[in-house]
């Protein structure tokens, strides 16, 4: 039982030619409810690639495509990490987690450089969309992190000693009944339901990487969860596994400055569709101007964040008593 980074003790064991084999044991604190948390089993995946292409021309990931075959539990894990193909501007990998001998997740990753990219040509190399352009997307978030009210997460988190999260008002308002959101016969389109919180790695030790970045973009409030009750007739307390995620990282993280935080990011998530169960999920990951609760509001502190990951995901709902049942049993086939 560790804080995040110490909980991702991902350790190389053999290589054979075919793949290299990395090794380690599921923290029992990082897990919902009795399942271990999809974001920080991905995170695992993750090192386990950062590790492997350490000293590779491509050190940095760039994109991840995870299926979750079958639910882990806290317990001794195996990662296997194959290179498919090794290119001027990018390396493909895949990385396989086991447990007991049987695949849990896999995971297709493409590293690269994320601060420049090879594969750009002259006319297209430093072509960015960012402030001050008017197209450019601005943090989402409405709260300074200053003014940020912590609240507690989901109460089947059972790493929330770990964590600080402070939902924004002004998003969260947008999903009220009466709110301009709502849709009818002469809308077009529609903007869903939306999600923003600030987070913060309670442990000092802890930081904003690419590791824990894909624990982050798993880390948000799935759609069901923020219908009124009105609209999910019967719904009890549920478990929102993860099906499939794909995650982008966008933009290399800054270091700690005045201008941004190194335990702190805002998170934002939307969704729009929910047909049996079966929902999906968009996060965007940004940096801090500072934690949750520290610092001062100044002056442009927009402009000056940077949007660090995106995310996307295929979940379904399931009763969560059926998660309690799985955790307490060994994987199985």
């Amino acid at each position: 039982m560790a804080p995040f980074l110490q909980a991702v003790n991902v350790r190389v064991s053999s290589s054979n030619g075919e793949y290299t084999s990395y090794t380690g044991e599921i923290d029992p604190e990082w897990v919902s409810s009795s399942v271990t948390n999809g974001g920080y089993v991905l995170a695992l995946l993750v090192d386990a690639c950062i590790q492997h292409q350490s000293t590779s021309g491509h050190r940095e990931p760039i994109h991840v495509t995870a299926h979750f075959l079958r639910t882990s539990v806290p317990s001794h894990f195996e990662i296997r990490v194959r290179i498919l193909k090794t290119g001027r501007g990018f390396t493909n990998l895949t990385a396989e987690l086991y447990q007991q001998e049987v695949l849990i997740i896999t995971a297709h990753q493409i590293f690269g450089n994320n601060s420049t990219s090879p594969q750009a040509s002259d006319h297209t190399r430093g072509l960015n969309l960012a402030p001050p352009s008017s197209y450019a997307r601005r943090i989402p978030l409405y709260t300074h992190p200053s003014t940020a009210v912590v609240r507690p997460g989901r109460s089947v988190w059972k790493f929330q000693r770990y964590i600080a999260l402070a939902p924004d008002p002004h998003i969260l308002a947008k999903n009220a009944p009466n709110h301009s959101n709502r849709t009818n016969g002469a809308t077009i389109g529609g903007e869903g339901l939306e999600w923003g919180a600030w987070f913060t790695f309670q442990d000092k030790g802890d930081e904003v990487t690419p590791t824990s970045l894909a624990f982050l973009v798993d880390i948000f409030a799935h759609i069901p969860s923020l219908m009124p009750p009105s609209e999910r007739p019967g719904l009890g307390l549920s478990w929102f596994p993860t099906i499939v995620l794909s995650l982008e990282f966008k933009a290399p993280i800054p270091p700690l400055s005045v201008a941004h935080a190194r335990r702190t990011v805002g998170l934002y998530s939307s969704g729009k569709f929910l047909n049996d169960g079966r929902h999906d999920g968009y996060v965007e990951v940004w940096t801090a101007p500072c934690d949750i609760g520290k610092g001062k509001e100044i002056s442009c502190w927009r402009e000056k964040q940077v949007c660090i990951a995106v995310a996307t995901q295929m979940a379904s709902i399931i009763p969560m008593e059926v998660n309690m049942k799985r955790g307490e049993n060994e994987v199985k086939l």
